[in-house]
């Protein structure tokens, strides 16, 4: 069903969302806001399509929960912006109420909590047109069901109360809109769109999460529900949540053994996230094994850091947004997202791509952790000894001051011209002229990063590159090579060999220098003067990695090739499709400079893992990038995909930013 229904949606959206940029510039206005209303429509089934798997997988005990300690204060932020300006643009005041005994934080699965309380919330400022929506927490005494199992033992429980003054519910329809597709303003003359489905998932989750939700409400005046929740979470309710008066009979044939439903408990990290004071050094801890992630945190806190810990890829990037820390540690394998797009991620935003990142992992990608703008890359160890000396530098490189950049160029002109289009206040530039001023320079004093010209006049640039690679001291120094002519096949072979030791990149336009030195000197862009966060801007959304690159699209599904093939060529890139996987197998053989390949998993025939794996078979496409796109979404499916030989994994309806964000990480390569 998943699939099925997720495959034509792809295309609406990705197609909807092209019209909608008019990149061509050839529609109306009118034709602009079709395409905008399309792609709403298209994202509101999708959600209807999630609220229908959500309670599918509720029903059959395939739904986990994720138990996190969730701090009241966070809870309070995130309703109070994501439903003030939402009730406020129907005039409704919206109050939001958190008692003053409340702890710290709770015991629960964020996630699950929030899902119910937006389908509670969303219901309220839907059903009232006057009056008020008020949003409470305390600590609750009573109120919930005598014989809840949970809620009924000897701990606190925590009310979240949602009271509006809307059209209220009837009381013999009190108990029917809990069930799925049942409304109280029902039939075909029905004021109110929706499809019933919000209060019915609010109520298995409640039962998930240990606690339960009750009504209080009179029909024309308004209604209050609340929904009541174990402070510590400990399990699912085993029985179901009877409204009085219900069938014990009929409920038991119909109840679900929720008892059985797996749980994930994460394990809690104490770090310092609220205890952190503006111009406090912060460094975030991006590590899913909590033992190592506890290791890191005590070497931050050793160093003068406040650490923050996240588990999970998606948090960090948020934690990152929020908290703006001085650095970042960074693991590559996550449960939820690759560590690459991770960093990707952050050296894409202007307001991260300055935080230094340190790559610890077991995983031997060394180079490409340093192209990509990582600040260094260390391989797990038994011991801390590396770990420690590696905490040291990142501590002396975040101390306030002026990073240093050398400048090697002959010509004095050229070298005036790089110093005038990278120079500002935040960097000191040294200009040399000739290859051994350069070594002398880089052996006399540290450098942060190094732009050099390939023709020198008392040696070439490979040459000063091979004095350097000779230099223990100087193997992460980042070299920027920037050169006017266009390199050999054999000159890039030789660069290539040479950034297997030393941090390489050659760029052959002034906006790519500015662009890759900024990010090897950790600058700030929003801190640059407007004309060059300007030509970062317009780099960074022209998509110059993929122009030009060959991709194999691998698709079953006529509709998604047409879709995918529009965005991609929309982005410059030469794009080639295969409708089975020997197919795209036999491409693949014959076409050597197919740079990518996006392989769907349900395929006839021969489906995508076992394609992957034959392309995997040959040495030549070991590395070949291959991101797998399914529209099955069910747990442990990435996992598999990797398994198979997948570089990365997304879920279908494709987020067309996601996909393109994969592929500039993964082009790389």
């Amino acid at each position: 069903m998943s699939h099925e229904l997720r495959t034509p949606l792809n295309s609406i959206l990705i197609l909807s969302q092209q019209l909608a940029g008019n990149t061509g510039g050839n529609l109306t206005g009118k034709q602009v806001e079709f395409s905008r209303n399309i792609n709403s429509s298209g994202s509101d089934l999708l959600n209807l399509i999630n609220d229908i798997l959500d309670l599918s997988k509720i029903e059959s005990g395939t739904v986990t929960v994720d138990i996190e300690e969730l701090p009241f204060a966070v809870l309070r932020d995130s309703i109070d912006r994501n439903f003030r300006h939402v009730a406020e643009a129907k005039n409704l005041p919206f109050k939001v109420a958190f008692a003053d005994h409340l702890p710290r934080v709770m015991d629960s699965d964020p996630k699950r909590l929030q899902q119910i309380l937006k389908n509670l919330l969303s219901n309220a400022v839907k059903f009232t047109a006057h009056g008020h929506v008020e949003f409470r927490v305390s600590l609750a005494t009573g109120g919930w069901s005598r014989d809840h199992p949970v809620l009924s033992v000897a701990q606190q429980v925590v009310a979240f109360a949602v009271e509006d003054t809307g059209i209220g519910v009837a009381p013999e329809k009190q108990r029917l809109i809990f069930e799925a597709f049942q409304q109280a303003d029902a039939g075909t003359s029905r004021k109110y769109g929706g499809t019933g489905l919000g209060l019915a998932i609010s109520r298995e989750l409640a039962l998930l999460l240990g606690g339960e939700i009750r009504l209080v409400s009179v029909h024309g005046q308004g209604s209050t529900f609340t929904l009541y929740l174990p402070l510590l979470y400990a399990g699912p309710d085993s029985s179901k949540n009877k409204p009085a008066g219900a069938n014990a009979g009929e409920e038991t044939a119909r109840g679900r053994a929720l008892t059985v439903l797996p749980s994930a408990r994460e394990e809690h990290i104490e770090d310092d996230r609220n205890a952190v004071v503006a111009g406090e050094p912060v460094l975030l801890i991006i590590e899913d094994d909590p033992h190592y992630a506890r290791i890191l945190l005590g070497l931050a806190r050793d160093k003068g850091f406040k650490g923050i810990v996240a588990s999970k890829g998606a948090l960090g990037l948020s934690l990152a947004r929020q908290f703006a820390p001085t650095a970042i540690s960074l693991d590559i394998f996550l449960p939820d997202m690759l560590g690459w797009t991770v960093l990707n991620q952050l050296k894409l935003d202007p307001l991260t791509r300055h935080i230094p990142v340190q790559i610890v992992t077991l995983e031997e990608e060394r180079q490409h952790g340093l192209a990509h703008g990582a600040f260094a890359y260390l391989i797990k160890a038994p011991t801390t000894e590396g770990l420690e000396a590696a905490f040291e530098r990142i501590k002396d490189f975040t101390a306030p001051r002026i990073k240093r950049l050398l400048v090697v160029e002959d010509n004095d002109i050229e070298r005036q011209s790089i110093a005038e289009l990278l120079g500002y206040r935040d960097i000191e530039i040294v200009g040399v002229a000739t290859g051994a001023a350069a070594l002398a320079a880089m052996l006399e004093r540290s450098f942060d990063c190094v732009v050099l010209d390939l023709r020198l006049p008392d040696m070439s640039g490979f040459e000063l590159l091979e004095k350097v690679q000779a230099q223990p001291a100087l193997a992460d120094l980042p070299v920027v090579v920037f050169t006017g002519k266009d390199l050999s096949a054999a000159e890039h072979t030789q660069l290539k060999a040479m950034a297997k030791s030393i941090v390489l990149k050659d760029v052959q336009s002034p906006e790519r220098l500015l662009d890759e030195t900024a990010l090897f000197l950790h600058r700030v862009v929003t801190d640059l003067p407007p004309e060059k966060q300007d030509i970062l801007a317009r780099l960074h959304g022209s998509n110059e990695a993929l122009r030009g690159q060959k991709v194999l699209v691998v698709d079953d599904d006529a509709r998604n090739i047409f879709a995918l093939t529009s965005l991609l060529e929309n982005q410059e890139m030469d794009v080639i499709s295969a409708t089975t996987g020997r197919n795209a197998i036999e491409i693949i053989e014959n076409t050597p400079e197919v740079s990518m390949v996006l392989m769907d998993i349900m395929m006839p025939d021969m489906d995508g893992y076992e394609t992957m794996r034959e392309i995997r078979k040959s040495t030549k496409h070991h590395k070949l990038p291959i991101l797998a796109l399914t529209a099955k979404a069910m747990k442990g499916d990435r996992e598999k995909c990797l398994e198979a030989g997948a570089s990365d994994y997304i879920a279908k309806p494709v987020n067309t930013d996601q996909l393109l964000s994969l592929m500039r990480v993964w082009l790389f390569r």
